[in-house]
C-alpha cells in the first residue's frame, strides 16, 4: 500500500519558517515525480508545488514561489518543503502526493 506521512507543521509567526517532511512507503520512491498540496480552511484543495524523480527540476505555483522550496532525499524515501517568509494566508492543513494518492496532512498555522 502506498502510505505518505507528512509532519513538521505547527505554529508559526508572520515571517517565519517551517519545514515540512514527507515519509513515502509502499512504492517506488526514486522513480516517481511528486507534489505537495494544500487546503485552506473553506477552500478548495491547492498544488502548489512539484520536483520530478531526480529532484533536479522544481516547479512552484506563483502563491508561493521565491519562498518555497521543494527537494526530496531518494535514499530515504523522504519529501521536504521548506516554507520560508510565511504569511497568514499560508494557513492549511500540507499533503504531500504521489497523484494521485495523497497521504495525511499536517496542519500549518501562520499568525501572530
Amino acid at each position: 500500500d502506498v502510505q505518505l506521512q507528512a509532519s513538521g507543521g505547527g505554529l508559526v509567526q508572520p515571517g517565519g519558517s517551517l519545514t515540512l517532511s514527507c515519509a513515502a512507503s509502499g512504492f517506488t520512491f526514486s522513480s516517481l515525480p511528486m507534489t505537495w498540496l494544500r487546503q485552506a480552511p473553506g477552500k478548495r484543495l491547492e498544488w502548489i508545488s512539484g520536483i520530478d524523480s531526480g529532484g533536479t527540476r522544481p516547479t512552484y505555483a506563483d502563491s508561493v514561489k521565491g519562498r518555497f522550496t521543494i527537494s526530496r532525499d531518494n535514499a530515504k524515501n523522504t519529501l521536504y518543503l521548506h516554507m520560508s517568509n510565511l504569511k497568514p494566508e499560508d494557513t492549511a492543513v500540507y499533503y504531500c502526493s504521489k497523484p494521485p494518492s495523497r497521504g495525511k496532512g499536517t496542519l500549518v498555522t501562520v499568525s501572530s
